[in-house]
């Protein structure tokens, strides 16, 4: 789904900049409400994690392969509007450094694989969770119809801006059938991905997901015959509570399945590069503005074996990934924190 540069025009991607850029104002905003000193480190892995996994690529058919989007696990995990960041932040470490997704495609691709999967996705989570029995099974089935569906909504969302900026002549009616048809597929791929791990993590740490924040029953008492909520238990302190272990966990995996496992991925094209070359889309593809990167095509220059050479890239871009993600959360936390000081209710009631 990595939009090269030359199949959208210039215009086009102008105007899809703009928006990208305006989605990620917002969520640069949204995210100040999501996050919080256990989540905002969280988020940073989430990224990381986004990017190991979307180096996994996996057989669908007919010779073509896919992988994560990662927008409906992001917006599950960490919020819809850090997800939206979490992605952009995957995206322009892959472009800027491994030259994934075209530069002048940049607001296409954050628009298609950011900000569509995680509005589509989280929405249908939350329709889900609010019709199915309240539970964590609940969440993974939610997780999982939710993953499921923003796929082929990134795919529709591209034909629709081929439709418009398209730079070759080429029957929209058969790009859409296409591009839907293998995303499906492709989607049954994310779902399970995505229901896998938010389940796991549901398991072990409910209250750092944040789509599963409504997940704890509120104890009820009969009180006169009729059944009111108990007041709230007071949260365990920070400490007691800390994500490091969930944070470790999750930085290992990353690193194992970008630095070991991505050697043993499918080498098909994915969806978008198979589409493409079967339907004439490609023929006005450019050269990447840093083809010449040293981690170009996920791989380290000058490093002959190509185990060694993919896996260090893997492993060098989680890190990037992490570090850069971790800064743009940190940070969008601190500014919450430095932000006007709410009123308390102990100020409020001696007033």
């Amino acid at each position: 789904m990595h939009v090269p540069d030359g199949f959208i025009d210039a215009p086009t991607s102008a105007v899809t900049g703009v928006v990208a850029a305006a989605a990620v104002a917002v969520s640069l905003r949204g995210a100040r409400r999501e996050l919080d000193e256990r989540t905002a480190p969280l988020a940073g892995l989430v990224a990381a994690f986004i990017f190991a996994v979307q180096m996994l690529n996996f057989p669908v058919a007919a010779g073509t392969s896919g992988h994560l989007l990662g927008g409906a696990l992001a917006a599950i995990l960490v919020g819809p509007y850090t997800g939206v960041l979490c992605v952009s932040v995957v995206l322009l470490m892959q472009g800027i450094l491994f030259a994934d997704g075209g530069l002048t495609a940049l607001g296409v691709n954050i628009t298609n694989m950011a900000i569509v999967t995680t509005v589509v996705a989280y929405a249908v989570f939350r329709l889900l969770v609010k019709v199915l029995p309240r539970g964590r099974r609940s969440i993974t089935v939610a997780s999982f119809a939710a993953a499921l569906l923003s796929v082929p909504a990134a795919a529709l969302a591209f034909t629709l801006m081929f439709a418009v900026g398209g730079t070759t002549d080429v029957s929209l009616g058969k790009v859409l059938t296409a591009m839907v048809g293998v995303h499906v597929l492709i989607g049954l791929g994310e779902a399970t991905i995505t229901a896998l791990t938010v389940g796991a993590v549901v398991a072990v740490r409910p209250d750092l997901v944040y789509g599963a924040r409504d997940l704890r029953q509120r104890l009820r008492l009969r009180v006169n015959g009729e059944l009111v909520d108990a007041p709230a238990a007071e949260p365990a302190p920070v400490a007691a509570r800390s994500p490091r272990k969930v944070w470790a966990v999750g930085l290992v995996t990353s690193l194992v399945l970008a630095g070991f496992v991505s050697f043993y991925a499918s080498a098909n094209p994915d969806g978008l590069e198979k589409v493409a070359a079967d339907h004439g889309i490609d023929k006005k593809a450019e050269d990447h503005a840093v083809a010449d990167s040293p981690l170009a095509d996920y791989g380290v220059k000058d490093v002959t074996d190509a185990r060694l050479s993919g896996g260090l890239a893997g492993v060098i871009g989680v890190g990037v990934t992490v570090v850069a993600g971790s800064a743009v959360f940190w940070t969008v936390r601190r500014r919450r924190t430095a932000g006007p000081a709410e009123v308390s209710p102990a100020s409020t009631s001696g007033a």
